[in-house]
Order: structure tokens, then sequence, then C-alpha cells
């Protein structure tokens, strides 16, 4: 089974360029150097499956030309990676219910932040909906595909990535459980946060991500959720291992 993956956002949570920054990777006018929030589109056979959606959302669809999904996984509930929710509404009214996964702690914040999205009785005709799927840490199937879900730490709270058979996506990761890295074996592709150079209390920096693909040994690793404080795109990834690569918006992999 082909695995396809591309990039709808690389950047942090306020995204590059930075309003009113004055470093210069936000006045860069390689196109790699500018990143929406991040969000990846998963396809494979016939299926599409976007993991996050935050407030860049509309515009990553229209970029990428989506005409349909088929479901919207989430690994938190932090803004950069849910407030784009309410732009699902062209694929509600099109399709019906949007299915999303989330663990239950991100679906009840997502329940009180878009109430009016969630709720049965007298429902504005304008909202979409959705069809609530809980994850825990335990595998389970989007159609023919199984997802074996991974459990890390964003500072304090656990956080979910996912492996897509020989690919596995982590983002806003600061530390990863020693049983949950055994997920991370034998991998084609693995995709992981590196938010800059210098130590941040939340966040991979560069030399963290590269510690732990160094030792996951993947056979290719893309960096993705980068500030402008990774530096310039071009200059940075000369300085990485040969099977380790900046991300940026609108790449596609496939594996």
């Amino acid at each position: 089974m082909k695995v396809k993956i591309t990039f709808l956002g690389t950047g942090t949570s306020q995204g590059i360029p930075v309003i009113n920054c004055q470093h210069p990777v936000c006045f860069s006018d390689d196109k790699r150097d500018q990143r929406l929030r991040t969000s990846i589109l998963v396809e494979w056979d016939s299926y599409r499956y976007v993991i996050d959606c935050g407030p860049d959302f509309r515009y990553q669809m229209l970029r990428a030309k989506v005409s349909k999904i088929d479901g919207i996984l989430f690994t938190h509930e932090h803004a950069d990676h849910t407030s784009g929710l309410d732009d699902i509404r062209p694929f509600s009214f099109q399709m019906g219910a949007v299915p999303i996964f989330a663990k239950k702690r991100v679906i009840e914040n997502l329940t009180k932040r878009f109430d009016y999205i969630f709720v049965d009785k007298n429902k504005y005709p304008g909202a979409p909906s959705v069809i609530i799927n809980e994850v825990k840490n335990e595998p389970f199937f989007l159609h023919n595909l199984k997802v074996i879900p991974i459990e890390s730490f964003h500072h304090k709270i656990t956080i979910l990535g996912f492996r897509f058979d020989k690919v596995a996506y982590l983002t806003d990761v600061k530390t990863i459980p020693e049983k949950e890295l055994q997920k991370l074996v034998d991998l084609d592709v693995l995709i992981l946060n590196a938010l800059r150079i210098k130590p941040h209390k939340s966040h991979l920096n560069l030399e963290e991500a590269l510690a732990i693909i160094k030792k996951l040994q993947p056979k290719k690793a893309y960096l993705t959720h980068m500030s402008h404080l990774m530096g310039f795109h071009a200059e940075t990834e000369k300085q990485l291992p040969k099977n380790v690569f900046l991300a940026y918006d609108e790449l596609v992999i496939e594996n």
C-alpha cells in the first residue's frame, strides 16, 4: 500500500513570516521559508485524511486543491492545530458529517469551543457536523489502513502522533516514553517536530530531534513545526545528516 503525504503547513503556532517580525528569515524570498501552521494530508487508495486543522486550514485546502476529505485526526487541542474546525463546512455540506478522531480530552475541549458544531438540537443550519471517534492509545483502522497512535508529551500534556504502515508523524513533541519509541522502529519515513536551534520547554529543538532520529534510524526523516529561529531553509538543511531534511509547505512524499 502506497501512502502519500502532502505537507500543508510546516510552521509553528505563529507561522512564518511572523507578524511584525524583523528577523531576516521573515523577509526571505525562498518559498520554503514561508510556512503556514503545521498540518499534513495523508492519502492512500481513494482515501484522504488531514492531521490537524489550524487557522490556515481553508487556504491549505484551496492551495492543495483538496476536493474532499474522509476525516480529521487531531494531535492535541491547541489553537494552531484546531482553530480551523469551522472551515470544514464545505466538506460537511457536500459529504455530511465529517469524522474526527481525537483523545477524549481533546474532544471535550472542542465541544466547549465549538459548541454550535456539537449540539444535537436546534442546530444552526449553517454549522458543520462531525462524527466523534475517541482515540485511545491502541491501534485502530481507517478503512484498510492500520493506524498506531504514538503517545508523547508536549510539556505536561499528552498528545498523539500517528504511524501509518512505514510512515510516522509526530508534532509538538518534547519527550517520548521509551515504550512509545518502540512503536517507531523500522520506519521508512519519520516526520518529527524541531522548533529551533535553542532549547524550548515544550518542543524538541534541532539537537533533540536529531538525537531521536539517530536512535530510531528511519530511512528518511523530515523536520516540521519550525519557527523562523531555525534559520534559512537552504542554510540549515546543508548542516543536517544525509537522511534528514527540512520539510516545507507543499512538499509531497510517497512511500
